[in-house]
């Protein structure tokens, strides 16, 4: 799938099976299919938006109107501009917006029915992202909620492009309970917007610790530690880092099911052939030390070590390193899990530039003191400096942490939460305070 590279409107038919999903869609009109195959040539792109042709230097379009500005020769011209545009908009590709299949390689469309932004209804935005917002909708034909990602796509910018189709290509390749389901994509036409389409959640876990009232218990805790591992473990094992876990990234539904989401920044990694990642990754009061000392060679123990942060918040009750800048970030660590010694800058090659003028030892203990006592062995691990120390999630799993005590999901199924719409407000001051 792609552009057509002819310079000919294609006339061959389209399969009755792609015809009835255009026409179910939105993207047929009056029975017709309102596109051709495209032709593989794009307009000039300016920041006013498309324009067909050149000015010609006398404030007219070429081929429209003479030297003395004719006035209706600049209709004509204006007329022209307005068909082009709207071939632009009709024009699809298998089904896709011609700004949509031109953009993204074959392979990530193929196995996705087009839709259009036009088959929901948005009923709220619960989300908002530097890149993208998420709206709650309703599914015209089957009345089903939806979660809609609307993320930015622009196509004079590769970069925004590229991370856009790697996003989804990752979820394609994942396929687990505990990891969001992507269920399709629409587009807006008229807008220029796409839509990722995705089941929906009522609460996330950033929400669920904001509220003082219900604190989470130990067994509560080891579910959704245990789902949050499971979905890790998936994901590396498929070469895959998540590179943001925190709390408002892990939705959690009314049963108390765990799904990890939003991978906008997720990237695929290989142990055999290690190539250099930003470290510009992963907010800040869960980011890796390795990260914050700028490792470029890094692996599943960023996630991990966000992991840890999670569970000691989980029992505190309040996040454990709410630094405001890298170098505070970076002084809460050390002072929490101790001055790591020369070696560990060499071994990672890091600058040693950061390194705290005065040594801390680990104060873990003290300051996890009234966790229960078989938590501390497993934070221990997660929140180990040495990345190398951290393990797997596979191996997270098998630590004594979920063998002491059965866990809510096992007991009594997963622990139901009373989940209700909270003011956002409410919630970034509770996080402020904690500041």
């Amino acid at each position: 799938m792609g552009c057509a590279q002819s310079t000919r409107p294609s006339v061959k038919s389209h399969p009755p099976e792609l015809e009835k999903l255009k026409m179910e869609n939105g993207y047929v009109k009056g029975g017709h299919v309102a596109a051709r195959r495209s032709t593989g040539q794009r307009p000039p792109r300016h920041e006013s938006g498309w324009v067909s042709r050149p000015d010609n230097g006398n404030g007219a379009v070429n081929g429209g109107g003479g030297n003395n500005g004719d006035v209706a020769g600049n209709e004509n011209a204006s007329k022209r501009i307005e068909l082009n545009k709207k071939d632009e908009e009709d024009e699809l590709v298998d089904g896709w917006p011609r700004w949509l299949a031109c953009n993204i390689p074959g392979e990530v469309l193929k196995n996705i029915v087009p839709k259009s932004a036009d088959s929901y209804v948005k009923i709220d935005k619960i989300g908002q992202g530097t890149y993208s917002n998420v709206y709650k909708a309703r599914d015209k034909k089957t009345g089903k909620i939806v979660a809609l990602k609307k993320v930015r796509f622009d196509t004079s910018e590769p970069e925004s492009v590229k991370f856009m189709a790697r996003e989804i290509m990752i979820l394609q390749k994942l396929d687990h309970p505990n990891i969001v389901k992507l269920e399709g994509l629409a587009t807006s036409r008229m807008q220029y917007s796409l839509y990722l389409v995705f089941e929906y959640m009522h609460s996330d876990l950033s929400r669920i610790l904001s509220r003082p009232e219900e604190r989470l218990t130990e067994p509560q805790i080891k579910c959704y530690m245990q789902q949050l591992l499971s979905g890790l473990q998936h994901c590396h094992d498929r070469g895959i880092l998540h590179r943001d876990i925190k709390g408002s990234n892990l939705l959690i539904d009314r049963n108390g099911m765990l799904k990890v989401a939003d991978f906008g920044l997720a990237n695929f990694f290989n142990r055999e052939k290690k190539r250099p990642l930003t470290s510009r990754v992963v907010t800040l009061w869960y980011r890796a030390p390795e990260l914050l000392l700028g490792s470029t060679d890094y692996g599943v123990g960023i996630d991990l070590w966000s992991a840890g942060c999670l569970m000691a918040e989980m029992f505190a009750g309040r996040p454990i390193l709410p630094g405001r800048t890298e170098v505070e970030q970076l002084h809460r660590i050390f002072k929490l899990c101790g001055t790591p010694p020369d070696e560990f800058f060499k071994q990672l090659k890091l600058s040693t530039t950061l390194k705290p003028p005065q040594s801390y030892k680990s104060s873990l203990w003290e300051n996890f003191r009234n966790f229960p006592s078989s938590s501390i062995g497993l934070l221990s691990i997660l929140l180990a400096l040495d990345p190398a120390y951290r393990g797997s999630a596979g191996s997270a799993l098998q630590n004594e942490f979920f063998l002491t005590s059965p866990l809510a999901c096992e007991v009594s199924g997963l622990p139901i939460i009373h989940v209700e719409d909270d003011d956002q407000a409410l919630i970034n001051e509770k996080r402020r305070q904690v500041i």
